[in-house]
């Protein structure tokens, strides 16, 4: 069920595309509380890509976070990062990669994690911080270490031949 808003979008969906030549869920995707919402930041070097782990988890993730209320993609992601590695990223280098989703670790069944990913280029050195306990260059191989959406990352990634 729509929310107003959603109905809003659909109507203005319905009048740029009268066809449905592309399902509205392309263009927008409903709120739900069973979806928990975040951005990553995927820097790949040497076929090894960054992940984080946070103090009191014990899986590894893609560096990132959620979105304050009126941010961008890109001003919440340079802002999770800079708190996360203490880096800045350069915001005219951003390249969308994906969008990645699975169930949600430590969470019910039918709770799952959505990511939007982005590659962008950065400048400082990095270094953890905030409540990251430690940062990781993993290869495909040990993907296990990583939460059940960082698989589906890695998974692109090698469908890609980046890793």
């Amino acid at each position: 069920m729509l929310t107003g808003f959603g109905k809003f979008i659909d109507g203005f969906l319905d009048a740029i595309d009268p066809n449905h030549s592309l399902n509205s869920i392309d263009y927008y995707v409903e709120p739900s509380q069973n979806v928990i919402d975040k951005l990553g930041w995927v820097l790949v070097r040497d076929k090894k890509v960054l992940c984080v782990r946070s103090m009191d988890k014990t899986l590894f993730y893609i560096p990132g976070g959620k979105r304050e209320i009126g941010e961008s993609d890109i001003l919440a992601l340079s802002r999770e990062i800079r708190e996360e590695l203490k880096v800045s990223l350069k915001t005219e280098s951003f390249l969308f990669l994906g969008s990645f989703e699975a169930q949600a670790d430590e969470k019910p069944p039918g709770v799952f994690v959505r990511i939007r990913c982005y590659e962008a280029g950065f400048s400082g050195e990095l270094q953890p911080a905030s409540e990251i306990a430690e940062m990781k260059w993993l290869a495909f191989p040990e993907r296990e270490q990583l939460s059940a959406v960082g698989k589906l990352i890695f998974d692109h990634l090698r469908e890609e031949e980046r890793i």
